[in-house]
């Protein structure tokens, strides 16, 4: 059983791994145009599996930034992933280890996380991790292939690969998005209010991280209001 789930997971995360591939080719061309070491920037890929964190971060290792102001522009940018962890978390029930739970949170991203809440089975941890296991891959190994290629691209091809992620990202939510009119509903909300955190004249002067996580806990909390889930549907899942 688990290796079947493990099996199931990988088949659901290679394509994720095949775009982490492209998108982290970037990162590790602009790692080392930046004076870093294709081999630092893996480690970096490796240890962290954020793509807007690992950007932000690399601006303030060139910058000669703090430790603490790199450890809080982090906290900012990526603590959404504490909330799309506590979901999982409840997805995957009472009797899951410290262990297994602290492993999943560290593979959890946007686009593993959109895969798994959209899964109708039961999460299990030999899924989760074979969810895991292609885009950790995909995004280590991209970053060292970029690294290596180095200042060879231009600019241009490498500002281009940055920008397919959020194309990947929305391959993702489309597809249940079609068939569930309260992922549509969370979704075209997350959007709108994205859109008044970049243009607002007030709201549009916080953070990118923090920004996310206001529009992210609204939506679902809109979301959870106006299409409860019954206790015989939970019950189902």
């Amino acid at each position: 059983m688990g290796w079947k789930e493990f099996k199931a997971g990988l088949r659901g995360g290679a394509p994720v791994g095949v775009g982490y591939f492209s998108v982290s080719f970037g990162f590790g061309a602009m790692a080392v145009a930046q004076g870093l070491t294709a081999w630092m920037a893996s480690l970096i890929s490796v240890t962290n599996l954020t793509s807007a964190g690992q950007f932000a971060g690399l601006t303030l290792i060139v910058a000669s930034a703090s430790l603490w102001e790199m450890v809080l522009t982090q906290l900012v940018i990526n603590s959404r992933y504490a909330l799309m962890s506590l979901a999982l978390s409840q997805r995957m029930g009472e009797k899951i280890g410290v262990l297994p739970r602290l492993l999943v949170a560290f593979i959890n991203t946007d686009e593993i996380f959109a895969l798994a809440m959209a899964r109708k089975e039961p999460l299990t941890v030999p899924y989760m991790l074979g969810l895991g296991v292609l885009p950790i891959l995909g995004w280590t190994a991209g970053t060292l292939c970029g690294g290596l290629a180095g200042s060879a691209l231009p600019v241009s091809i490498r500002r281009a690969l940055g920008v397919m992620l959020y194309g990947m990202f929305i391959a993702v939510v489309v597809p249940p998005a079609r068939r569930e009119r309260n992922i549509l509903a969370a979704a075209a909300l997350a959007m709108g209010l994205s859109c008044l955190f970049t243009w607002a004249p007030v709201l549009k002067e916080l953070s990118e991280g923090l920004s996310i996580v206001v529009c992210t806990v609204a939506a679902a909390g809109l979301c959870a209001w106006l299409f409860p889930v019954r206790e015989e549907e939970e019950a189902e899942v």
